[in-house]
């Protein structure tokens, strides 16, 4: 019968070889672009900007049209409220208001829809609105429609956003440009420093 010596190189050989396997696997670190990661942020932010000046844009033009659409078009109508319910503040303790429900009979037809504002109406209350035949959704009280118009103040958030959005764009050209400038001089530098053939 044989037997190996556990102090033997040979008996060793076998154990070393998984353990330096596993210590190679665990070393292996992860590469990370800092230069691509910031590209990618700042592609985010660009695309974010643009993307929200677009929406708020659109919400102006359509917030105007429904404006001009109460006040050109608009009919008196009587809407009886049903019910209330209250808005919580951002903190959650504080109420911001109620979002009333109710109906309103135009052309002979009757119409359940939501109130705009945040003020309180008891339940079966009438409060005096305008509303426009075809679109029952746009209803709205006449104390509000007497108070808002259209206007080119729903664009000011949009242009700050595409401001901000330009200045950025501007910058990195500026700074890409620069680096350009940088790379070309690098690379003709080591030419000019060599010496010229027949000098003193």
């Amino acid at each position: 019968m044989t037997s190996t010596d556990p102090t033997s190189p040979e008996s060793h050989s076998s154990d070393t070889e998984p353990i330096d396997r596993v210590g190679q696997l665990r070393g292996a670190g992860v590469s990370v672009d800092g230069r691509r990661v910031g590209q990618v942020a700042i592609g985010i932010v660009l695309v974010t900007l643009l993307v929200l000046g677009v929406v708020f844009t659109l919400v102006g033009i359509h917030t105007n049209q429904q404006n001009d659409r109460l006040h050109n078009d608009g009919v008196p109508v009587t809407f009886t409220v049903t019910g209330c319910l209250g808005l919580l503040g951002g903190s959650g303790s504080n109420a911001a208001g109620y979002s009333c429900r109710g109906h309103y009979t135009l052309d002979g037809k009757t119409y359940a829809e939501q109130l705009p504002g945040d003020a309180f109406h008891r339940p079966g209350s009438t409060v005096a609105a305008v509303a426009v035949a075809g679109d029952p959704a746009l209803v709205s009280p006449a104390s509000i429609v007497a108070t808002e118009h259209s206007s080119a103040g729903v664009f000011v958030l949009p242009i700050i956003l595409f401001a901000v959005l330009l200045a950025l764009v501007a910058l990195l050209l500026v700074l890409r440009r620069r680096q350009g400038t940088a790379s070309a001089d690098a690379e003709s530098a080591p030419w000019t420093s060599l010496p010229q053939e027949g000098g003193v």
